[in-house]
């Protein structure tokens, strides 16, 4: 379908993104550690990992601390204003200076409206993500930021998706099994019972 990401067979998976796809559900469980819906990230430069994120919006109780948005902050940190197309003119930026050249996002799920439009704008080439989000997907499942040719300053990147995704979505059903103590009004889930069947498909899933 025109605008939605990329489904990948198991079989056509490489090892490689496999790899630093661990690394992001590695970041996923630490935030399910610190009472945080599970999700991580970490994106990865020339084979390095330059950036590693995951949720902290119970922690700063900020709802935009997703874990790309941590992630990107750390890489800013580390590159001057004037190497990124923050507040610049369209294209002002050369091509070899964008932060994000030859950079993958890994990152546990797809990413939501918020960050993937936050992604084009920093100019990420290539997203890899695990189970979709029926609820706020950027990358096609709700509505595909990361192709819209409405976005006309910001190149598009390609996205890639069913990486680890039972993994990914096991971990997000065993959060939502637990007390979230910083809801605004918990919800009493001891007789709540874990599903472990999954949908199994490649298309944008419908629920998890």
């Amino acid at each position: 379908m025109i605008g939605c990401a990329t489904y990948v067979p198991k079989e056509a998976q490489a090892e490689a993104d496999l790899r630093w796809m661990r690394l992001a559900l590695d970041m996923a469980q630490e935030a399910f550690d610190h009472n945080e819906v599970p999700v991580g990230c970490v994106f990865v430069q020339n084979g390095t990992v330059i950036a590693k994120g995951r949720n902290r919006t119970n922690e700063l109780m900020n709802a935009t601390r997703h874990a790309e948005l941590e992630a990107i902050d750390e890489i800013l940190q580390h590159r001057p204003p004037q190497s990124t197309t923050f507040g610049t003119a369209p294209h002002a930026c050369a091509p070899g200076d964008n932060p994000m050249l030859n950079t993958t996002l890994y990152v546990t799920i797809e990413p939501c409206l918020m960050c993937a439009s936050a992604l084009r704008q920093i100019g990420i080439q290539r997203v890899v993500f695990g189970a979709g989000n029926e609820r706020f997907g950027g990358n096609g499942t709700v509505l595909p930021i990361h192709a819209s040719c409405a976005l006309v300053y910001n190149p598009p990147y390609e996205s890639l998706g069913g990486y680890l995704r039972e993994e990914a979505i096991m971990i997000l059903r065993q959060f939502y099994m637990t007390e979230n103590t910083k809801a605004p009004k918990p919800k009493a889930k001891a007789r709540r019972v874990l599903k472990t069947e999954i949908y199994r498909t490649f298309v944008p899933p419908t629920h998890l």
